[in-house]
């Protein structure tokens, strides 16, 4: 399981430092794509078998599902840590999560999520937290 926050800077090259507690579940490669909310998951790869998995099985016909796979597993990139605990970010990842400089990682159960700071700040208003809570409960993720 992740959890956690770590704050860090992408340098010119686009690399970024992945936690030492992350990279210690993560491995040495591992599975970047776009995720919801303009940040990136990343995913182990025994956890991206298990989602390539569930996806097999739904049906071309649906064209939610047709469209939701192009975006998920066209953007998706395998990154490998570098000596430096580093791994070099696509281009096309850090336009589409507005990646530029600050960095935001953040562990959340079975993946681990990359926001540019400004993003992660501007999705932080915790206000209706209350309100989400009573749906989770509903769901029977009650705390």
């Amino acid at each position: 399981m992740f959890m956690g926050e770590y704050n860090h800077t992408i340098d010119a090259k686009g690399r970024l430092i992945v936690p030492s507690k992350f990279r210690e579940q993560l491995g040495n490669e591992f599975v970047v794509t776009k995720g919801l909310d303009g940040c990136l998951f990343v995913y182990s790869n025994e956890e991206w078998k298990h989602i390539e998995e569930k996806f097999r099985e739904i049906p071309l016909t649906t064209k939610d599902a047709r469209k939701f796979s192009r975006f998920f597993f066209a953007g998706a990139a395998s990154c490998e840590v570098d000596k430096q605990g580093r791994i070099l970010l696509p281009a096309n990842l850090r336009e589409y999560a507005g990646i530029e400089k600050e960095v935001v990682s953040v562990g959340v159960l079975s993946r681990v999520e990359i926001w540019s700071k400004d993003r992660w700040q501007d999705n932080g208003d915790y206000d209706d937290m209350d309100e989400i809570a009573e749906h989770m409960a509903e769901m029977g993720l009650g705390i």
